[in-house]
């Protein structure tokens, strides 16, 4: 059978979560559903990670095998009629039926928006902000360096999901400027990332950027390995997926290249 790789971006407001869960709505929930009218047959669809409920995503992989005589169907489009107004398509193609989104990837990126004005949040960012209010960015830099490296990030990961081990290398934390100039971006990329793990290591550093830790104090609480020794969870709003990367494949590139494909053939200038 076929195997279909989709980049799917998507706002997590109105999901709970990227997994199916029976009686609530789900990202995967409704892409099974609509590939399904597609195919006539129940399809299972596979992400490259479980994005929880109120996270968002730009550029989630998913994969899924269809009958040969729906190989040529295209996804993006056909899709596109189907899905609710907060799911699309990005980009499809057919792949090797041994490719996993899952298992596969190769490394994972994520971006978390701190809003920093504790006197209002524009409507068009509250989804996709956390108003964490003032904070010191030098101190949140120098705390996140000692995250950086290989390390063991159990005191970092929530329960819920069990792994074969906690051990995760983590790229230096990039720090970039937002959409408006209350806004700064933070920038994680792992090999690999434990449940909620990004958004406790932004409630770790907010905390810094609030005098509250020192670097030291960081590093004491990592190698700890023990999560009630750190802060509370940022909220999930904040958090989008924005890159997989397998061999010889980037889902920001493929997403983009998605987008500038819808750009053309809709006529949008």
């Amino acid at each position: 059978m076929p195997r279909v790789r989709l980049v799917v971006a998507y706002e997590g407001t109105g999901f709970c979560g990227w997994q199916l869960q029976a009686g609530d709505r789900t990202v995967q929930g409704d892409l099974e559903a609509a590939i399904g009218r597609i195919v006539n047959a129940p399809v299972r669809v596979h992400g490259s990670g479980r994005t929880d409920s109120g996270v968002h995503a730009t550029a989630q992989v998913v994969h899924f095998d269809i009958p040969e005589n729906r190989a040529d169907v295209p996804w993006s489009r056909a899709l596109s009629s189907l899905l609710p107004d907060d799911v699309a398509v990005l980009s499809h193609d057919i792949v090797d039926d041994d490719f996993h989104s899952r298992f596969h990837a190769v490394s994972k990126t994520y971006e978390y928006v701190l809003w920093h004005e504790p006197r209002f949040v524009l409507p068009q960012r509250r989804a996709f902000v956390w108003n964490c209010g003032p904070v010191d960015v030098d101190a949140m830099r120098e705390a996140a360096a000692v995250l950086a490296g290989t390390h063991d990030f159990s005191a970092f990961q929530n329960v819920g999901t069990p792994v074969k081990d906690t051990v995760r290398t983590l790229d230096p934390v990039e720090v970039l400027p937002g959409l408006s100039p209350q806004e700064t971006v933070w920038r994680f990329t792992a090999d690999g990332f434990l449940k909620q793990m990004v958004r406790n290591l932004v409630g770790c550093l907010v905390e810094a950027g609030r005098g509250k830790l020192s670097a030291d104090s960081v590093r004491s609480i990592l190698n700890e390995r023990d999560r009630k020794a750190a802060p509370a969870t940022a909220p999930a709003q904040g958090l989008t997926l924005v890159r997989v990367l397998y061999p010889g494949f980037d889902s920001a590139e493929a997403a983009r290249g998605g987008y500038d494909h819808c750009l053309g053939t809709c006529g949008a200038h």
